[in-house]
């Protein structure tokens, strides 16, 4: 028999059992037989693979009414199912059943798989506690003689479900949990809301994918938060990394829909709308709620396209037609250091001066970067970059050494918090003398008045002399740089802007040294 037809014949089996075996009836071997082809589509189940038919007899979930029912997948559960792979990439508007589907299927790829370990790592611990408990339901309301069998459990707390008997595990934990995932080996991995994980996303991200075998299965979903930051990066290059890209617009969601609009007051927008989507007059009813009531909001949390729903999440403080322009035509470094830290695209020039400006953080390997630019105090043009997690004397001495490197540099370093350490060091165990100075006192001091201006002296330097930058990971951080719902400004959930600020403090001090201020 050919492996396409073992292949078939499982599906046909697996079909069978779920046919003539009652849930009552399910028994180890009749799990182990399903959980090898959870991924069949057997004629019979119509279309269906084993994994939904068996998650539909078996699971039990919270109605919208509240009250427990059976796992009835909609249209967006089977939607994913049909075109899922072994990586995917969700983008979605909000409530659309997705992290409870993914829940069930990694749920029952746990209890028919011996020796399997599934991970969920939510944005909040709040959000990871919400999982746990549509897994906890699944679990509770499975057969006694299941759950007193083979799925007994041997620990069972608010952060995993044990079973022993078997030899799985089931984990939920929060994106903050520095420790989620290592020591793992994680078969199934589930990155819950990732466009609203903390600043270090893409390290998190990248550990927790070091600790799956190839064989894994990997599913990132999460509605837009900006342009920029983890999701959207790994929904940019999902083309180059395999993932197969899943885009859920609000309007699959059947329960989105309100008393059908009059069709004499449609819009042009609406009725290109229903001729493109085909959508009925209580969506379009719908619609206008959902905008009345979120504004601003509504493209990030109720996606209509894979564009705009990542433009219009998040306003930009920067002008993005001009950064994206420039991210196209930005030239790569002719050298790098550091393990690409830094990264050099015009080395010093015998007879220039530059400027190195200093945005220090607290060394550690959470958390901000400290950053630095370097600019050619004549033209304002970008030369070299640095972001990296130190501070304290390590990055005095750094800096120090590679501002002597370009023809003893003015050195710029923002006094505010870990600054005052990193100049004092600077100053005293470096003996650097080329201090940058405001009002007698070493450093640029950050105010409530000098970062506006700063900021906003960079966004025209953006618009008016692009050419003058070169690095592309500045560049990403100005596009997701926002006004903030406290009214000030800085990276969206899920990035970094210690780039940014290292800039503007560079075109300013520039700024001030070409106004003529004395530099003692």
């Amino acid at each position: 028999m050919s492996e396409e037809e073992k292949i078939s014949a499982g599906g046909q089996t697996a079909a069978l059992l779920l046919e003539n075996l009652s849930a009552e009836e399910l028994d180890a071997h009749a799990l182990e037989c399903l959980g090898r082809v959870l991924d069949n589509r057997p004629r019979s189940l119509r279309g269906r693979t084993v994994a939904m038919a068996l998650a539909e007899r078996l699971l039990v979930v919270r109605t919208r009414e509240g009250r427990p029912g059976k796992l009835r997948a909609n249209r967006v559960q089977r939607l994913f199912e049909q075109r899922r792979g072994p990586r995917n990439i969700v983008l979605k508007a909000r409530q659309m059943g997705l992290t409870t589907w993914v829940a069930a299927r990694f749920f029952l790829k746990t209890i028919t798989r011996p020796g399997t370990l599934t991970l969920e790592v939510a944005h909040t611990q709040e959000a990871a506690e919400e999982i746990f408990r549509i897994v906890h339901r699944f679990l509770d309301w499975l057969p006694d003689g299941l759950r007193a069998g083979p799925l007994r459990t041997g620990r069972s707390n608010v952060r995993q479900i044990v079973f022993p008997a078997i030899d799985a595990e089931y984990r939920v934990v929060s994106a903050a949990d520095r420790n989620a995932g290592r020591g793992l080996t994680v078969q199934n991995l589930h990155c819950s809301e990732l466009a609203r994980w903390p600043a270090n996303a893409a390290e998190i991200l990248a550990g927790l994918r070091a600790a799956m075998p190839p064989a894994g299965e990997l599913v990132m979903e999460s509605t837009p938060q900006g342009v920029g930051g983890c999701f959207y990066e790994e929904w940019r290059k999902a083309g180059e990394s395999g993932a197969v890209r899943h885009f859920f617009p609000w309007w699959m969601e059947q329960r989105y829909r309100a008393e059908p609009a009059e069709e004499s007051t449609l819009t042009g927008e609406e009725q290109e709308l229903i001729a493109r989507h085909g959508l009925s007059l209580a969506q379009i009813a719908y619609r206008r709620r959902i905008r009345a009531d979120f504004r601003g909001l509504t493209a990030q949390e109720y996606a209509e396209d894979e564009e705009s729903c990542f433009l219009a999440s998040g306003e930009s403080v920067f002008e993005l037609a001009a950064v994206e322009a420039r991210l196209q035509s930005a030239p790569p470094p002719v050298e790098t250091r550091r393990n690409g830290e830094l990264a050099i695209w015009l080395a010093p020039v015998a007879g220039k001066q530059y400027l190195v400006a200093v945005d220090p953080a607290g060394g550690g390997s959470q958390g901000d970067y400290s950053a630095a630019q370097v600019l050619d105090i004549e033209t304002g043009l970008q030369c070299a970059e640095f972001a990296g997690h130190v501070g304290g004397l390590e990055l005095a001495r750094f800096v120090t050494t590679f501002a002597a490197e370009y023809n003893r540099a003015w050195l710029v370093v923002e006094r505010n918090n870990h600054g005052t350490g990193v100049l004092a060091l600077a100053e005293t165990a470096c003996h650097y003398e080329r201090i940058y100075r405001q009002g007698g006192q070493p450093g640029w001091l950050t105010t409530s008045v000098s970062r506006p201006a700063a900021i906003s002296r960079l966004d025209a330097a953006l618009v008016e002399s692009p050419w003058l930058f070169q690095s592309r990971p500045l560049l990403a951080e100005c596009r997701s740089f926002v006004r903030l719902p406290n009214g000030g400004m800085g990276a969206q959930a899920g990035t970094h802007d210690d780039r940014v600020m290292a800039m503007a403090i560079a075109l300013a001090a520039r700024a001030e040294m070409a106004a003529g201020r004395r530099l003692s």
